[in-house]
Formats: C-alpha cells, structure tokens, sequence
C-alpha cells in the first residue's frame, strides 16, 4: 500500500507550493544515489520522494489527488516517475541546483531562432528632430540557402553522436556529486554532421551583405533603440532569423541644443536694441519666428515660443523653443559713437546725483 504522499516528503496538505519544493530537495538531497551507493532503501525513498513531489508539485495532479486520491491519478493515466533518468530529466532544475548539473535530459534538436544583432547609426541633428529614411548596409551570417540551414548536404541525414548516444550531454560522477557538461564531440546537439554543406560547411549559415530600409521618426534622440524584425543572424534547420537593432547617435548642432522635447538657442543682442526693444526673425528647427524684444531686456533673459521645439515620440506634440538673449557690448566704436555714450553716461550721472543712482545708494548704506 502506498504511503501518503504528503507524509511521505513530511509536509501538511496546507503546505505551499514553496513548502513542498524545500522539502523535496532535502529528501533528494539525503537519499540521492550517489550518495548512497549499493543502498537499497535510500534508493526506494528516493524514487518515493520523486513520485511524491511529481504530484504535488504540479498544481493540477495535486488537485486530483486531494479530490480523488490514488486511484484518481490512475485513472487520468498517471503511472510515476519512471526510472532514474526519467527523475533527472523532470527535476533538472531541482538537481541542477543541488549537484551543479542539468537534468540530463535530451537537448532540443529542431529549429533554431537566429541571434540579434546591433547596429549604431549616426544621423544630423536635423533629421533626428525631423525624421528621415535611411539605407541600411550590413553584412551578417544568414541562412544557408543550398541546406536551409540545417547543415547537412541534400539527400543526407545527421547521425546519432556516438559520444553522448544522443542526449547532447555526458555525465562524470566525482563522489557523491553528479555532474552534467555538454558534449564536446555534438556540442549538446545529440547529432552529428557527416555530410555537411558545400555551401555553409555544416553550420548551417553563410555569410551575405544586405541592404535593410529603415524609416526613423521624428524626435528621435541618442540612445534611441529602433527594432527591425527578422533581420538578424539567420535560423537554423528552419528556425527564424533574430532582430536586428538598431542605436540612434545624433550629432550635435552648431546653433540648436536640445533638452528633452524643448530647442535652446541663444541670440546677441547689441546694447541699443536690449536698451529700446526691439523685433527679430529667429530661426527654429521648423522655419522662422518672429521674437518682440521688450525694452530694458537685460542680457541673460530667455523667452518661450511655443510649439517650435522637437515632436514627442508618444503624442507628437511639440515642444518649446526658449530663446536665450545675450547683450554684446560694443568693443569698436568711432569718434561719434563715443561722443553719443559720453552723453549719454553724463545724463546718466545726473540722474544718479538726484538719489536715483545706483552706486549712490550703495555708498549710502554702506555709510
């Protein structure tokens, strides 16, 4: 008669998935047979925490379980574990953890997706904030076309390797400890290539340059990662290519900065027009502006327009422009124009002789 198995890994049936996991590794832990060689009994507990764990772990032959008993799970057609390798190949994941090893289990032969590959593109400030089309150039090992990147010459068939007798790994005991490692001759294949390609020479992919179109949005910045589908490193035996992506670098400009969504430029001013105010014509990453200068406007002052700034990836709204004003002062000046500020500094001077100067009313305080 069989044993609870909720007894047998020593858990209550209110035990948590988590729980049961725990209780299970230390059971395969103490009766595993490498660690209790010619041990007849271990052997059986082990085999008995394997069956035990193989319900309970799985939430929906547990269910049956706990409704049904065992008689339920004989009826939906459950039979155990199997043998020694059948436990390695289900629990790799607990014996990986416990012994350093994979669950010996059969590598997967059929197709295989292709791996992605990088591109970095380097593109003006302009058609960042604009968007433009690019022709892309590159070169990478896609699908044989002679094999279909299977590797093997037409009419022939890959061979079972004779190293690991198919299971794409080998298996060294060293004391208690069972380590799993790939194959060196199949390379965790399980088969091998004994007809290989013209083409390709047996790896199933050759190496081409192809030309890829790729339209960028507006406001893209640097750092941005763009994906093209299916233009990576070609599959194998059938498998589909990887993506390619692709890494946006943008120049900078010589008069524009960009912050986000939003253009800083930075305009010069001449004393006179900061001094009575003044209209420009500014340019904008979109076309031109015209900017009301006030009077007075000092230098360092900055000014908004609205919506000439860079196009949101998201909503495509765009940002603001903020215009910087510096004031030049003049540093050549003719006979009259020297005349004209002297006159002008008197005037000046005057004003501040009332008690409206400033440096006046910094001596003043400082009285």
């Amino acid at each position: 008669m069989k044993t609870c198995y909720y007894k047998t890994l020593g858990v209550e049936r209110s035990a948590t998935a988590d729980e049961i996991k725990k209780s299970y590794r230390k059971l395969a832990m103490k009766y595993h047979p490498d660690r209790n060689p010619d041990n007849k009994e271990a052997e059986d507990k082990f085999k008995a925490a394997a069956e035990a764990y193989e319900v309970l772990g799985d939430a929906e032959k547990r269910k049956v379980y706990d409704q049904y008993g065992f008689e339920g799970l004989q009826n939906t057609g459950y039979s155990g574990p199997g043998d020694f390798n059948d436990i390695f190949s289900h629990f790799g994941d607990i014996f990986g953890d416990l012994f350093g090893m994979g669950g010996g289990g059969q590598r997967r032969q059929g197709p295989s997706q292709g791996a992605d590959l990088r591109y970095d593109l380097q593109i003006s400030f302009m058609e960042a904030v604009h968007g433009v089309e690019k022709e892309l150039e590159i070169t990478k090992r896609d699908t044989c076309w002679t094999c279909d990147g299977s590797g093997l010459r037409p009419g022939h068939q890959p061979q079972t390797c004779p190293t690991c007798q198919g299971r794409g790994q080998v298996i060294q005991s060293q004391g208690f400890f069972r380590l799993s490692t790939t194959c060196p001759h199949c390379h965790g294949q399980g088969q091998i290539v004994t007809d290989p390609c013209n083409d390709c020479g047996g790896g199933g992919l050759v190496r081409k340059t192809k030309k890829v179109a790729l339209k960028i949005p507006a406001g893209v910045d640097t750092g941005s990662r763009m994906r093209l589908q299916r233009e990576g490193e070609g599959g194998r035996k059938g498998g589909p290519a990887g993506d390619l992506y692709v890494i946006i670098h943008v120049e900078e400009h010589e008069f524009f900065q960009r912050h986000g969504n939003d253009i800083l430029c930075r305009i010069p001013l001449s004393m006179v027009q900061a001094a009575l105010g003044c209209e420009l014509d500014i340019p904008t990453i979109h076309d031109a502006a015209k900017l009301k200068i006030p009077a007075g406007t000092q230098g360092g002052s900055t000014f908004r327009i609205r919506n000439e700034g860079v196009p949101s990836l998201r909503t495509r709204e765009r940002g603001d422009m903020i215009v910087e004003v510096l004031v030049q002062t003049p540093t050549k000046l003719n006979k009259r124009q020297k005349e004209l500020l002297r006159e002008f500094g008197e005037i000046e001077e005057k004003a501040g002789a009332d008690g409206d100067g400033f440096l006046k009313k910094l001596f003043q305080k400082s009285a």
